[in-house]
């Protein structure tokens, strides 16, 4: 049987994030053999996975990171069991890192696919299923590309968003900043009346018209009352006509065009946890 050092024992830590106990049992059981010590903390993280595979995995990190440039950004979330985990120094670095890796792929399929740190980003997540003890999986997973893309995260990482403009001019990044903390504080449905789903228009019309039926409203007049309706429903509840949470005197278009009057919010993302 092989010695194994203290050494080793650190180096295989240090390579796959497991326990030293694990570590150590794992490199005996290899007896010595580095790569095929990691293959066997991989089929434990494998046997673990398929163990919690029918977990809830609501908590986590929620991260959002934008390209050198500002043309695009995206948001993940690395989602886990519980707050315990998902306040882990070494849970939210993994998070970070697995964000900027996210900026070079356009969806989740291919990211999951992707190389990280000798093994696939899949294969990542099982170790990590195996060393944590929890199901640990990508969550949510978008992508934004604009002429000037910014990001926000909450404190805690439980929401990340990005805001996209129309233009890169003086002051793009504190109004994306601004823009992307609106959106996180204030979660809107849509971007504007355009981006609203026709199913929630509907419902919103429905019970509007069901509360002016019990205020004794007549038929006839229901559906103009319910339009109106409607439109506080739009400017509560898209982004650009919501009150700005810095200034509630303008809408959050009216503050863009403040720093500039050609400037316009094209986009956003929202990623919540919890």
């Amino acid at each position: 049987m092989a010695k194994i050092t203290a050494a080793e024992v650190n180096k295989l830590r240090k390579t796959t994030g497991a326990g030293m106990m694990d570590c150590k049992k794992a490199l005996v059981e290899a007896d010595g053999d580095f790569e095929k010590a990691i293959e066997i903390l991989r089929k434990k993280g494998q046997k673990v996975a398929a163990k919690r595979a029918d977990r809830d995995s609501s908590e986590g990190a929620a991260i959002a990171k934008v390209s050198a440039d500002n043309s695009k950004g995206v948001v993940i979330s690395l989602n886990c069991e519980t707050d315990f985990v998902a306040k882990n120094e070494s849970f939210v670095a993994l998070a970070n890192d697995l964000a900027d890796l996210a900026l070079d792929f356009e969806n989740k399929d291919s990211f999951l696919s992707a190389p990280f740190n000798g093994m696939t980003v899949t294969e990542k997540l099982t170790e990590q299923t195996g060393v944590i003890g929890e199901k640990i999986e990508i969550g949510s997973f978008e992508k934004l590309e604009a002429p000037f893309v910014g990001s926000y995260i909450h404190a805690g990482n439980k929401i990340a968003t990005l805001v996209g403009l129309s233009a890169s001019v003086d002051g793009s990044a504190q109004a994306a900043k601004d823009v992307a903390m609106q959106a996180a504080a204030m979660n809107p449905v849509a971007l504007n009346e355009e981006g609203v789903d026709q199913s929630i228009i509907d419902k919103e019309i429905e019970i509007a018209k069901e509360q002016l039926r019990q205020e004794g409203k007549p038929e006839a007049m229901l559906d103009n009352i319910a339009k109106g309706k409607l439109n506080r429903f739009f400017k509560d509840n898209t982004l650009v006509n919501q009150a700005f949470i810095k200034d509630s005197k303008q809408s959050v278009a009216q503050y863009v065009k403040s720093v500039d009057s050609n400037l316009e919010v094209t986009g956003f993302q929202r990623v919540a946890l919890g």
